[in-house]
């Protein structure tokens, strides 16, 4: 178990918990990602934040494919090493991850390993399709516009806007800013010297599973949607139209209110 797992400063306890658990697991083990976290006394909540976590920091991958007869099933593989995107998919058809793991590096296990069986069974939606997720929006068809100018590199085709788009309206509806997506996605491609083969189907993966918006990007939204008439208060004086004024603590009174009801050679 490498040190940086551990002593990772932006992984959660339940992150930790959870990848660490799915690692001590038998080679043959395929126990989901959701009964790990039912047996560590992971709640659902504090479950889906913990996969973000991985996801976001490369220590989970996981795909939606389609087999016989039409039915979709997600593989999902685990690594005690952060992997990108690429090194992921290639570890997950069996070649080799690339690159050389931190400290930590297994002796008799690979790099990854497949913690959940294929779903053998019907399941409705598209793959990256966030389940009754929000519909399509014109700010999500924006923001995605905007992010395919972030690299040329980043050719999607164009049947593949509107599911982008549903993906992007999922993350602004989670509370999340287009900037703070943009930068999302930026962080997650691999570097300039290396091809980006199927960019459409890296953007699906990097949009998927919108996680809850951080408390401070929270903040910042709401104060930037907030009218300022929010802050006023309407003065309980005598006056002919309603006055409004801002202030400074608990009171009621505007300040002409207050100074004519203050005595004559008062000071202020």
């Amino acid at each position: 178990m490498p040190n940086e797992i551990l002593r990772h400063p932006r992984l959660s306890s339940d992150a930790v918990r959870l990848l660490t658990w799915q690692l001590s697991l038998p080679d043959d083990a395929k126990d989901p990602l959701s009964k790990t976290a039912r047996q560590a006394g992971i709640g659902k909540c504090a479950f889906n934040r913990a996969k973000g976590k991985l996801k976001r920091e490369g220590y989970l991958h996981e795909w939606r494919q389609q087999g016989v007869r039409g039915l979709w099933s997600t593989v999902q593989l685990v690594s005690n090493v952060p992997l990108k995107p690429e090194q992921a998919l290639a570890l997950r058809d069996g070649a080799p991850a690339g690159g050389n793991p931190a400290a930590g590096e297994p002796t008799s296990r690979t790099v990854g390993r497949h913690p959940e069986k294929p779903v053998l069974e019907n399941t409705p939606h598209h793959p990256g399709t966030p389940p009754e997720g929000p519909a399509v929006t014109d700010v999500g068809r924006q923001l995605v516009a905007t992010i395919l100018d972030l690299e040329p590199r980043l050719r999607v085709p164009r049947g593949m806007l509107p599911q982008l788009a549903g993906l992007a309206s999922a993350w602004l509806e989670a509370g999340h800013t287009p900037g703070g997506v943009r930068a999302h996605v930026h962080r997650s491609l691999p570097g300039r010297e290396q091809p980006i083969h199927r960019p459409g189907g890296l953007l699906r993966y990097i949009l998927s599973d919108a996680p809850p918006a951080p408390a401070e990007e929270d903040s910042r939204r709401s104060e930037s949607v907030q009218p300022r008439i929010a802050r006023l208060r309407e003065c309980e004086g005598v006056h002919t139209q309603a006055r409004l004024f801002r202030p400074e603590g608990d009171e009621e009174f505007c300040g002409e209110c207050l100074r004519g009801q203050m005595p004559a050679g008062a000071s202020t």
